[in-house]
């Protein structure tokens, strides 16, 4: 992509309204725009980092075995009145009425939806386990919306609904999503911590939320070092097998949510030397919530015995826009994003130090076209502006590789590659960045 024909809105100076970090920086690098309070237009930049995050999620659940479908983002009042929760889940949910006088709500979660689904075809043992889930927008009417897309009203998610004939398979569902998790959040760059969590309006009473640690977050958390240092199983992890002994290994190592904290096991658990409360921010929570909504709204299935029984259910949910606030706080530096490889918008940016020479001009075009062709998703910086604008503008949006072609090292035969993680630095003869790039 070029960027002369790219449409990227770069703010020079600092937003007013952006308190933190990420919002402050995403608004700055032309990612998003505020259409309304907690309301945003993603913009070409920021839509494309929000693709690869959604594309990471959808790739690891489905490795876990769970099965996408899509639900509307419209839901009937009457769903939830079966499961209880119409009038009980407060001034956040978005309630709104058709023409014909329907009652209607902009879905917060779909527990109800899901199970309504899940009742009209499934009705023996025999069609369980089951896993479905689907990336969708949704809307939380927030009282004070702010921090950008860490506390918006409009938001990407994506939620799972496990369905099990039994507490047992449910739990091993539940693990499976754990595992998912952990490995979901490590392939975007991030230590997702898991800690008990209370489940809140979805029920139940076993939770996990996974926390990037922050100061900015607004979770405060209490860790054992130790949890930083765990390993994070690797793509061959065998999901129909046992996966007790990673559970097992990341739940035994201290770390809660200050609302479940337990401040004696904690101080007789943890060393001192080991002991860190922070704060975090919140990127999924996954939920065991049993017979809650298979019960109130008659989700039954026959079972090997015979019977007909509620199934056991969990809820995992992962915040696909809020994970860009939660990166940017965590890779970042004084001078804009440094995102990390798998989820940037460009993987290489190539800033033509003398638009119009005619030796940088055909340097360029000839890196463009060498790694174009070669799969690598290059951000051409062919406008007219300085070269300190260029390194300015390709520091502030983070692309993890930036070529920088002048007069100067041409007249060597060579080029200069920066990485922006670390800011080294390195000159490669023109005809050897394209292997190097991609060895």
């Amino acid at each position: 992509m070029r960027l002369s024909r790219f449409f990227l809105p770069i703010l020079k100076e600092n937003p007013k309204e952006a308190e933190i970090v990420s919002h402050r920086l995403m608004l700055r690098a032309g990612m998003l725009r505020q259409e309304a309070a907690g309301i945003y237009a993603w913009l070409p930049l920021g839509h494309r980092v929000l693709k690869k995050i959604e594309q990471i999620v959808r790739e690891e659940q489905n490795r876990a075995g769970a099965i996408e479908l899509l639900m509307p983002t419209l839901q009937l009042a009457d769903l939830w009145r079966e499961s209880g929760r119409y009038d009980a889940y407060g001034p956040e949910m978005l309630r709104i009425a058709d023409r014909h006088k329907r009652e209607l709500l902009y879905g917060p979660t779909n527990e109800e939806m899901i199970t309504e689904i899940f009742r009209a075809y499934i009705k023996s043992y025999k069609s369980l386990p089951l896993n479905l889930y689907h990336i969708q927008w949704k809307f939380r009417d927030e009282q004070r919306p702010r921090f950008g897309v860490m506390r918006g009203r409009e938001f990407l998610m994506k939620d799972a609904y496990s369905f099990d004939v039994d507490e047992a398979g449910a739990r091993k569902s539940y693990n499976k999503m754990f595992v998912a998790y952990l490995r979901t959040f490590a392939r975007m760059g991030l230590k997702a911590i898991p800690m008990r969590a209370e489940t809140g309006p979805i029920g139940g009473d076993l939770s996990h939320e996974f926390i990037v640690l922050a100061e900015t977050g607004e979770s405060g958390v209490f860790i054992d070092r130790d949890v930083l240092n765990l390993p994070v199983p690797d793509e061959n992890v065998d999901y129909d097998g046992d996966l007790t002994p990673i559970i097992k290994q990341w739940t035994s190592v201290y770390a809660a949510t200050e609302d479940v904290h337990e401040p004696a096991r904690y101080e007789s658990e943890v060393p001192e030397a080991n002991r860190l409360n922070t704060r975090g921010i919140e990127v999924g929570q996954i939920f065991y919530f049993g017979t809650k909504y298979s019960e109130s709204m008659k989700a039954n299935v026959t079972g090997p015995d015979g019977t007909d029984a509620p199934i056991h259910g969990g809820s995992y949910g992962v915040g696909v826009s809020r994970l860009l606030g939660a990166i940017i706080e965590a890779c970042h530096d004084d001078n804009g994003i440094i995102w990390p490889e798998a989820v940037a918008p460009f993987r290489v940016t190539i800033l033509n130090l003398k638009q119009g020479d005619a030796a940088t001009d055909a340097a360029c075009d000839q890196l463009y076209r060498e790694l174009s062709a070669k799969g690598v998703e290059v951000l051409y910086d062919d406008t007219d502006q300085r070269a300190g604008g260029k390194f300015a503008t390709a520091d502030l949006i983070g692309i993890p590789w930036q070529i920088h072609v002048g007069p100067r090292g041409l007249a060597e035969g060579k080029v200069e590659l920066k990485r922006r993680s670390d800011g080294s630095r390195e000159n490669l003869a023109l005809a050897d960045v394209a292997a190097r790039l991609t060895q």
